[in-house]
């Protein structure tokens, strides 16, 4: 057994506090990689863990929560991952050296939604950050800040696989007791020592209350080593800067409370300082941690929320697609406060028989009402259905949740996840693109509503009932490659897709045969052109649009009615090639000119027969 593990068996072990937090509070700038500072001022990481050491702390943390390759690459330094871990780990020890304190390597996520990023991906970075570490001779490594089980058992195996270095494995707990895929804390810590964690804790995200709380329902069996770190507290911004409120003998005062419940090792997270430490260091001696208690009892609540969902408000998308040919026709939010022609096209839409109108969310990242607003006032005035686009860039994940659930409120049941296009690329350049998620992981959050939970694992007392769409660009020069990252789409939840614009009739045969083993209805674009600028426009400047030669040709010299003509015409012969493959399809209105749209509702419904392939592929999608 290693030294540190020996001395952990024997009593309670003070670490130390934070250090992101604690180099912000001592004017490192808050949008800079703080782990790259074991290469750029050394001396300033090597003093924060010598004033944890003087304040009484015996184990302290390397400075390398974050360096990891993909959070380093945002800072352009993945090249130098080994030698911030390194530098990292020498720092820690040369300071503790001949102090009797240990050292252990700190590991955080790899981002705010590991689950978008390849298995491959994250085993490499991961292995990566720990190798380098466990290189240096850290007497443990700490896993910390993982708010799902899943995604710190995949790190926690990693790290077995690398030797008999101990290990401690710390989860984030939401307040309502739950990791963030569902897991209450004795599951978890259960799972956690299974998958070869020596130490089981907690950290971040709750102050000292919360974390009392928490533990309160531990079971602690003979032999278990148990951590807490909690913040100190909840912090506000006051004249441009975070702080927090509680005070050094507050946390302290719970020290010897979370002793009771469990805890060996004790320090502090977000928020702490070297004085917070030295206040706990006071309380300590001769605390005795305890052998073994009953955890208090809990009614669970993972299995499922505490109610059911509503009855469903109308057919959904799902539905009418075994009925039906669907048609979802698309209107864009003006750029103006005005909303009078928008209800006007989505009205007349509806009488000529489309099924949904959906509503971009900012598209090509241009400033427009907001698509919530503007479906509940369709859905109000017009009857018409709104079928809303959610996209990643403009909101991070508490306001993607919460527009879900306002959405939800509303009555609006049908999204489409995108990852959105990025805000540099629109009218308000100096805009930031957020992306804590990709639109997979947005896809996972909706699922993870729909089960009546927040992406954190809290239970929301409630099921959404989302249908969740999903885009797929048929115009791809690598088809093949378009359709596994469909199949990924489709596998986090994804229950119909929507696509780009063809222009090619042979297209839709190609999608088709691409998409038909899928399982789900794929709703094939179709936007008719106004005129031969419009046409070289879109194929030339707009991603994701390939137009034809033969059909632009077909536009040359026409203006004007003529060329709407021409257009519809166009989109008439696309319309027939889709729907002899598919059952429903996805009208694009150019322009908010919503009388050619309103032509193509009419034909579709009036002119073209249900398709001739068989749709048993649609049998097996859920619309509970």
């Amino acid at each position: 057994m290693s030294n540190f593990l020996n001395r952990l068996n024997q009593g309670v072990l003070l670490g130390d506090g934070a250090i992101g937090t604690l180099l912000y509070q001592r004017g490192q700038p808050l949008n800079a990689s703080y782990d790259a500072l074991n290469l750029q001022h050394p001396e300033i990481v090597s003093q924060l863990h010598r004033d944890y050491l003087d304040a009484g702390a015996h184990l302290i943390e390397t400075n390398t929560f974050g360096a990891n390759r993909i959070k380093l690459e945002k800072f352009g330094l993945a090249q130098k991952t080994v030698d911030i871990n390194k530098h990292g780990a020498q720092l820690a020890l040369e300071v503790a050296c001949g102090r009797g304190a240990f050292v252990a390597g700190s590991v955080g996520p790899l981002s705010a939604d590991p689950s978008s990023l390849s298995t491959q991906t994250k085993d490499s970075a991961y292995r990566e950050q720990l190798e380098a570490l466990v290189s240096e001779g850290v007497d443990a490594l700490f896993l910390e800040t993982f708010n799902r089980l899943d995604e710190l058992a995949f790190v926690l195996r990693i790290a077995r696989s690398l030797g008999n270095t101990p290990i401690i494995a710390s989860l984030s707990f939401g307040d309502d007791g739950h990791t963030a895929d569902g897991l209450r804390i004795n599951e978890a810590f259960s799972r956690l020592k299974e998958a070869g964690a020596d130490v089981v804790g907690l950290n971040c995200h709750f102050g000292p209350t919360i974390a009392e709380k928490l533990l309160e329902e531990l079971i602690v069996r003979p032999g278990d080593l148990i951590s807490i770190y909690p913040n100190a507290g909840r912090p506000y911004f006051y004249e441009g800067r975070y702080i927090y409120h509680s005070t050094p003998s507050y946390f302290a005062d719970f020290a010897p409370k979370l002793i009771a419940q469990g805890a060996r090792l004790i320090g502090g997270c977000c928020g702490t300082t070297p004085e917070t430490i030295a206040a706990m260091a006071r309380v300590l001696p001769g605390l005795k941690p305890v052998e073994s208690k009953q955890g208090l009892i809990v009614p669970p609540s993972r299995i499922s929320p505490s109610l059911k969902p509503a009855a469903p408000r109308t057919k959904s998308l799902l539905e009418l697609s075994r009925e039906k040919p669907i048609i979802v026709t698309e209107l864009d939010p003006p750029k103006s406060l005005s909303l009078d022609k928008l209800l006007e096209g989505a009205q007349a839409l509806k009488q000529a028989g489309t099924d949904f109108v959906t509503l971009a969310d900012n598209s090509l990242a241009i400033l427009r009402v907001s698509n919530m607003a503007a479906g509940f006032l369709v859905k109000e005035k017009t009857g018409a259905e709104p079928l809303i686009h959610l996209a990643c860039r403009d909101k991070n994940l508490i306001g993607l949740q919460s527009e879900l659930m306002g959405l939800h409120a509303l009555g609006i049941d049908h999204v489409l996840a995108l990852t959105g296009d990025p805000a540099k690329v629109g009218d308000h350049q100096e805009a930031t693109s957020v992306y804590d998620v990709n639109s997979v992981g947005l896809i996972r959050m909706i699922k993870r509503l729909n089960e009546g939970f927040a992406a954190n694992g809290r239970d929301l007392k409630t099921k959404t009932q989302f249908v969740i769409g999903c885009a797929f660009n048929p115009n791809a020069r690598n088809l093949d490659s378009q359709v596994r990252k469909l199949e990924d789409k489709l596998e986090a939840g994804a229950q119909f897709v929507m696509t780009q614009p063809i222009f090619d009739p042979v297209l839709a045969k190609v999608t088709h045969e691409k998409t038909k083993g899928l399982g789900v209805p794929v709703l094939v674009g179709v936007m008719p052109l106004l005129n031969s600028r419009n046409a070289e426009f879109l194929h030339n400047e707009v991603p994701g649009i390939i137009i034809p030669e033969m059909t632009r040709d077909r536009l040359r010299g026409k203006e004007g009615a003529q060329a709407n003509a021409e257009g519809l015409a166009i989109s008439r012969e696309l319309c027939d090639a889709v729907l002899d493959c598919f059952n429903g399809i996805y009208l694009i209105t150019p322009l908010m000119r919503y009388d050619l749209t309103v032509e193509l509702s009419r034909y579709v419904r009036e002119h073209v027969r249900r398709p001739k392939v068989p749709l048993r592929h649609f049998d097996n999608i859920s619309v509970d």
